[in-house]
């Protein structure tokens, strides 16, 4: 089975989610970033998984689930925080970030069959999961992150190796405040589609 892998912030003010600042306070937006986060946890608890870790900036609150092992990120740049948290993998790995609480668990329960990995483009230009049948550092490292080429050259990265890559469905990360609302459109059941319902009826807009 899959290692699942989450990377993520402890969502705290000023720390996490800092283009969404404003139109929403620093507060406000570490409160929809927990919220992100609890429902991809959810999300990656419900799946099946040989193993599911957090690879975490900070330190875990009360929005972890048990079941999850944590790791701290590694220093560096996000390439290198990435690369080293498929280091800590032995078989097949899937990692993905805390930006798409829509994610399910069915698009978590990926079918390596066939496949050395497996890709998740973002609508941004960056992806939300990318998965390793052989997990190797050097695939990610180098590779420019958070541009809007970063998912193309991640991509071209595996195909030049010489992979064979399975294409997962694209996925709106949350990033700007546009992206909270359609985001949570996709998830009206969640927490992140509630905690933005909070925040309109506290008179945030």
């Amino acid at each position: 089975m899959t290692t699942l892998l989450v990377i993520a912030k402890e969502p705290r003010p000023g720390r996490v989610k800092t283009r969404l600042t404003p139109p929403f306070t620093p507060e406000e937006a570490a409160a929809l970033a927990e919220a992100a986060l609890t429902d991809t946890l959810r999300a990656v608890a419900a799946a099946p998984a040989r193993r599911r870790v957090l690879v975490l900036d900070g330190r875990p609150g009360p929005w972890l689930p048990p079941g999850f092992d944590v790791v701290p990120q590694c220093a560096g740049g996000l390439d290198e925080r990435l690369a080293a948290a498929f280091a800590g993998c032995g078989g097949p790995a899937l990692l993905i970030g805390m930006d798409t609480p829509q994610v399910t668990p069915g698009l978590l329960t990926v079918d390596f069959d066939g496949y050395d990995a497996c890709f998740g483009p973002a609508e941004d230009g960056g992806f939300w999961a990318l998965g390793l049948v052989e997990p190797d550092p050097e695939l990610l490292r180098g590779v420019p992150m958070s541009t809007p080429v970063t998912g193309a050259v991640q991509r071209a990265r595996l195909v030049a190796a010489g992979l064979r890559v399975r294409d997962l469905p694209r996925l709106r990360d949350v990033d700007t405040s546009a992206d909270t609302e359609a985001v949570a459109a996709l998830a009206p059941h969640g927490c992140f589609a509630a905690e933005l319902a909070r925040l309109r009826t506290a008179g945030h807009r």
